[in-house]
């Protein structure tokens, strides 16, 4: 097994990215403190799945995912878990009593030092509208859970595009890591 250990060289970094060339390895890596972002799995007191959908101008497409933001871009060291709440309540119009960090892996290991951590938020009430802040346009969607993946595929066959990990957020909501059922 070959580590490539040469030092990194940086070739363009902007306000949220840098580029990075090690070796003959090119990538991106967030230039906030610990490139990492949170992925939020919320089922709503009446057992409906929070959605958002957004334009995303590196797909020049709309898009259909959970709510999801960086960790510590508004604060510096603000925790996963508060995070994830702050960015549920600004996406969906929603907060929750309790947040807790599922699993942190990579998003796209080829491209991008990027982690996302998956992170389920309980204890859900409506405290306004959502839709992002003001660079952002959201609409949420809240689908009921046994019909949440057959929309998924519907959005799907529309034209929307849908990231693998909707579905793993789905599997999230009912198991646990190891498999074993949520009680």
């Amino acid at each position: 097994m070959s580590h490539n250990t040469q030092a990194p060289k940086v070739v363009y970094e902007g306000k949220y990215q840098r580029m990075v060339v090690r070796g003959t390895w090119e990538y991106s890596e967030r230039t906030h403190a610990g490139g990492l972002a949170a992925i939020i799995i919320a089922v709503t007191p009446d057992d409906q799945v929070l959605f958002v959908e957004q334009f995303r101008v590196p797909l020049q497409a709309l898009t259909i995912e959970m709510p999801a933001g960086l960790v510590g871009d508004i604060e510096a060291g603000e925790s996963i878990e508060a995070s994830a709440v702050r960015e549920l309540e600004e996406e969906t119009g929603w907060t929750a009593d309790h947040a807790e960090v599922l699993m942190i892996g990579p998003t796209s290991s080829g491209a991008s030092s990027e982690r996302i951590a998956f992170v389920r938020a309980t204890g859900l009430r409506q405290v306004g509208a959502g839709g992002g802040d003001d660079s952002e346009n959201i609409t949420v969607h809240a689908i009921p859970r046994a019909r949440a993946a057959a929309w998924l595929v519907e959005k799907m066959n529309a034209g929307y595009q849908l990231d693998a990990k909707l579905w793993a957020g789905l599997w999230m909501i009912e198991h646990h890591l190891d498999g074993t059922p949520r009680g």
